[in-house]
């Protein structure tokens, strides 16, 4: 469970203020995919990292039951002088997770072959992206934070992505952001709509795209 009370996040910006957040009250149940929509800039990202720990609201409170992932897929926080056994090694170690069997499992995921014994520094940003995608899906957690979860690698690599995602949601929740509403459909049972700072939460989630869509002003092709 993720509970929002009274959360506010506002950004200062050439002399004027933007919200991402006013005074938002949602509660995020357990075990549920939530889809998080809203307009380009609306501040989907500023909520998943204020539910994820990376960024602080002005004022109000985020209480959070079990486990959330960081943003899937992130590679900011490897280390580029370590290689990519000995990120995955020291991850696995800050989570309490087995160290060699979540080496395995990324290995075998990430298709990096030897290069997972090199420097990070060496990586294309593809490779990172596999990486880091591996990482984040091999620990379980309760709540996984997504944005674009199939959005790296070749159509193959995308679709593996896919299914792994899909097995972890058995026995998971997530938010996740996707602008493609076939996605949303695909893998999403709530929505959450962000409109100028207001997030509304809906049970259904083709309530969410409805709502989503006239925030738009557009039809099924936005």
């Amino acid at each position: 469970m993720i509970r929002l009370t009274n959360v506010t996040k506002s950004f200062r910006s050439a002399g004027n203020v933007k919200f991402t957040a006013r005074n938002v009250n949602v509660t995020f149940p357990t075990g549920t995919v939530v889809g998080l929509l809203g307009r380009n800039g609306a501040g989907k990202s500023t909520m998943m990292n204020m539910i994820g720990g990376s960024t602080n609201p002005d004022s109000g409170r985020i209480e959070i039951t079990g486990t959330v992932s960081w943003p899937v897929g992130f590679a900011g926080s490897f280390h580029r002088d370590m290689t990519g056994s000995q990120n995955v090694r020291f991850i696995a170690r800050i989570y309490g997770v087995d160290t060699e069997e979540l080496l395995d499992f990324v290995e075998d995921f990430a298709e990096l072959g030897h290069h997972i014994n090199q420097p990070i520094r060496h990586y294309s940003s593809g490779m990172k992206a596999r990486l880091a995608f591996g990482v984040s899906i091999g620990i379980p957690f309760d709540t996984y934070l997504v944005d674009e979860i199939t959005a790296v690698g070749d159509a193959n690599f995308r679709r593996k992505s896919r299914l792994v995602f899909e097995d972890r949601m058995e026995n998971a929740g997530a938010l996740m952001v996707s602008h493609s509403m076939g996605q949303v459909r695909q893998s999403c049972q709530a929505g959450a709509v962000l409109e100028d700072g207001h997030l509304t939460y809906y049970e259904d989630i083709e309530e969410a795209i409805d709502a989503h869509h006239r925030n738009m002003g557009t039809g099924e092709e936005a």
